[in-house]
């Protein structure tokens, strides 16, 4: 019993806890082209999305924005 509550503990200290830092504050919009500029919350570096209409529509400056498809920036 003590050598399996051992290997448990174990295997539950070794899961690395994996942090993906794909959010920001979005900084600015731009309707020509349905784009915005989001500062990354960990790295704190811009970058530019481009967006379809509709998310774009739902993407207001100030607010957190997360973008799927990348893990960090």
């Amino acid at each position: 019993m003590k050598y399996v509550l051992i290997l448990t503990l174990a295997l539950f200290s070794c899961e690395k806890e994996t942090k993906t830092c794909n959010c920001g504050i979005v900084q600015s919009d731009n309707v020509q082209d349905y784009s915005i500029v989001i500062r990354n919350e960990c790295s704190n570096n811009n970058k530019t999305f481009f967006l379809s209409e509709g998310d774009w529509m739902n993407s207001h400056v100030g607010n957190r924005q997360c973008i799927t498809d990348v893990k960090s920036w």
